[in-house]
C-alpha cells in the first residue's frame, strides 16, 4: 500500500518532504524486516510461544503503523473540523480501514473468543477466521480508500508534484520482491540443513511433550 499512498494519500505538508521522498524505500526495508521476523518467530515457538507470538505480532504491526503514517497524520489534522480540511479530509472507507485493520490486530493477539469458552470455536468462528475475514473486509475498504483519494486528490496532487516515474516503481518493487523471496529462501534453507533448530518439525506436539516428560 505504500505505493498508492505515497502517490495519492500524502498530506500537503508532507509533499517534497525527505520523508516523501523516501518514503516507499522505507516501505520496502520495512518488508525486510517483517518477513525475517514472521520467519525466525517459527524457531522459537514450541519453546518460548510468548516470544513467538510477540515477534509475529510486531512483524505485522509495525509496517501496517509505518505504511498508514498518512492516515494517522491527515486523521488527526482534521480531527473535529472535517468541513474546513480541504484536501486532508478522509472518507468512509478510510475509517472502515482502519477500523478493520484494529480489530484484526486485536484478534490475532486476543485469541478470542475461543479463550473464554474452549473447545466451542474449534470449527467455526475462531478467533483465526475472525481476523482473516477482517484482513480481507480492511483490503477491501482500503482500495476503496485510495480510488477515493485518487477521484478526490488526483487533479490536485498533479498540480503540486509529477507523478512517480514508472522506472523507479517498477525498480523498487523488484528489488522488495527479490528481497523477501531471498529472505525466505534463507529460512528454509536453514530448516533443511538443520532441522533441529526448529522443534516443530521434530513431530507432534504431544510427541514434544511425551519426550520432555520422559528426559
Amino acid at each position: 500500500c505504500a505505493f498508492p499512498y505515497a502517490a495519492y494519500s500524502m498530506p500537503a505538508s508532507w509533499l517534497h518532504s525527505r520523508l516523501h521522498q523516501l518514503f516507499v524505500p522505507a516501505a520496502a526495508l520495512n518488508s525486510f524486516l517483517c518477513t525475517s521476523l514472521s520467519c525466525y518467530s517459527r524457531f522459537p515457538e514450541m519453546e518460548s510461544p510468548g516470544l513467538s507470538k510477540a515477534l509475529r505480532t510486531a512483524a505485522f504491526a509495525y509496517p501496517f503503523l509505518f505504511d498508514n503514517l498518512p492516515l494517522f497524520y491527515r486523521l488527526g489534522l482534521c480531527w473535529g473540523r472535517a468541513r474546513s480540511c480541504g484536501q486532508e479530509t478522509l472518507s468512509t472507507s478510510h475509517s472502515y480501514h482502519l477500523l478493520c485493520a484494529l480489530l484484526t490486530g486485536f484478534l490475532f493477539a486476543s485469541r478470542l473468543p475461543e479463550r473464554l469458552a474452549p473447545g466451542r470455536f474449534d470449527y467455526i468462528g475462531h478467533s483465526h477466521q475472525l481476523f482473516h475475514i477482517c484482513a480481507v473486509l480492511g483490503t477491501h475498504f482500503q482500495l476503496e480508500a485510495v480510488l477515493a483519494d485518487m477521484g478526490s486528490r488526483g487533479a490536485w496532487l498533479a498540480s503540486q508534484e509529477p507523478p512517480l516515474g514508472l522506472e523507479g516503481t517498477v525498480a523498487t518493487l523488484g528489488v522488495a520482491v527479490a528481497g523477501n523471496l531471498l529472505i525466505i529462501a534463507a529460512f528454509t534453507a536453514t530448516l533443511l540443513q538443520a532441522p533441529s533448530t526448529c522443534p516443530l518439525l521434530q513431530g507432534s506436539p504431544l510427541d514434544v511433550g511425551s519426550q520432555a516428560k520422559q528426559q
